[in-house]
């Protein structure tokens, strides 16, 4: 299989700054309007009287994330990476702007269909990046550009869920979200003009749609890599549902718990990420994840200590996030180096959109039993389970070295 990266200005090989660069830009992009929909949009309908039961029903727009597999096979056997980039780009920045005039208080068809537009376009965006990148870098440049785009994927959403809420009340939310779908067809415009990929695709036909899975299935170890691949961010996905309700059962105000998610947690998981990618430039992807997963699965202890010991006041609660958002950015760029290692090429889109959906099962799970875990046996008890759960996915590590290209081994 020939895959290679030339910028058509001159032909040169693109070299690592530039790629880090690109693979930036495109995280942002990914992740500004997951920040839309996720963060503004519920503060936004809620300021215009929406209804709980109506907001309630937003919570269906994540449902287009898990289910991304499906058509992940289209962007596979059809068109170019970065005009299915750009194409969803464009519909999102038009969903953004039909939602102008409609009224949130009495959604309507038309509102709940922008809203749709922009949840399905967003995640065949992240369908197509998630491709494209895998595509871009070789396996030795994966760990280093995961710290970078874990870093623009963070910033996006401190931009989309923090600042475009400011302006929401600042400027008005007209103004604001014209300015949000003009940053998506900026984003559009400069996803058009993307570094041309070649890569030897097989030929569309039925049978070809099974051929990302089947490729994946007939690997040695696939059983346990499959169980590696569920296990390994499910103490960090566990603990996650309980950190907020534990801020608020120990008298944290609505202030501080600002401060907390939006700056102290973004910047040390941003941290995190790029100590993570500069470890794995130095010591590869296997090494990393065992390194870094450890380091990851141990920072769930810091609130195991400050919920034993709830005189240790609010500081050390900042101290524990820190850590624990670090440690989490820490074992984030290992583990997504991982799962864009193992991906062959010409089927990035669709076998990442498996591997990356096979994890979030275990996380759907585990969120959903967290607070029944927690009214039972408490926080303390509950995050030291979270430890422990961690634990069961480095039974399974050593397999996942026999699918890690070579050079994503040992830099």
């Amino acid at each position: 299989m020939s895959v290679f990266l030339k910028n058509r200005d001159n032909g040169a090989v693109l070299k690592l700054n530039r790629k880090l660069f690109v693979v930036s830009l495109l995280y942002f992009a990914e992740g500004f309007p997951f920040g839309i929909i996720e963060q503004t949009l519920p503060i936004y309908f809620r300021i215009h009287g929406m209804s709980l039961a109506n907001l309630g029903l937003l919570s269906l727009v994540s449902l287009p994330y898990a289910l991304k597999f499906i058509w992940a096979p289209a962007v596979d056997f059809i068109g170019a990476r970065r005009h299915w980039i750009g194409f969803a780009q464009l519909t999102m920045a038009g969903s953004i702007v039909m939602l102008l005039p409609l009224d949130p208080s009495q959604p309507d068809f038309m509102l709940w269909l922008a809203i749709a537009t922009l949840a399905i376009f967003s995640a065949t965006q992240d369908i197509a990046i998630d491709a494209y990148t895998i595509e871009l870098l070789k396996p030795s440049e994966i760990g280093i550009a995961n710290g970078f785009r874990q870093a623009a994927y963070r910033g996006a959403l401190v931009v989309a869920g923090g600042v475009f809420i400011a302006l929401g009340g600042w400027l008005g939310w007209r103004v604001t979200y014209s300015i949000a779908s003009g940053v998506l067809l900026v984003c559009a415009l400069t996803s058009l003009k993307l570094p041309h990929v070649e890569v030897d695709r097989p030929k569309f036909s039925l049978i070809s749609l099974i051929d990302p899975a089947k490729d994946l299935l007939k690997r040695p170890g696939v059983f346990r890599v499959a169980m590696f691949i569920l296990l390994f961010k499910l103490g960090d996905m566990a603990i996650g549902p309980m950190i907020r309700p534990f801020w608020l059962a120990r008298g944290l105000s609505t202030t501080e718990i600002g401060l907390i998610t939006g700056t102290v947690g973004v910047l040390a998981s941003i941290a995190g990420g790029l100590t993570g990618g500069l470890f794995m430039a130095s010591f590869g992807i296997y090494r990393g994840l065992w390194t870094l997963g450890a380091l990851q699965s141990m920072s769930n202890l810091s609130y195991v200590i400050v919920s034993a010991y709830p005189n240790l006041g609010s500081l050390s609660i900042y101290i524990a996030s820190t850590i624990e958002s670090f440690c989490a950015g820490l074992g984030s760029a290992a583990f997504l180096a991982f799962l864009m290692s193992i991906c062959r090429k010409e089927f990035s889109a669709t076998q990442y959109a498996l591997l990356s959906a096979l994890f979030r099962m275990s996380g759907i799970i585990a969120g959903a039993l967290s607070g029944w875990a927690t009214t039972g046996i408490g926080y303390t008890h509950y995050f030291l389970l979270t430890f422990f759960v961690s634990l069961p996915a480095f039974a399974f590590i050593r397999t996942t070295r026999k699918w890690i290209p070579s050079n994503g081994i040992e830099s």
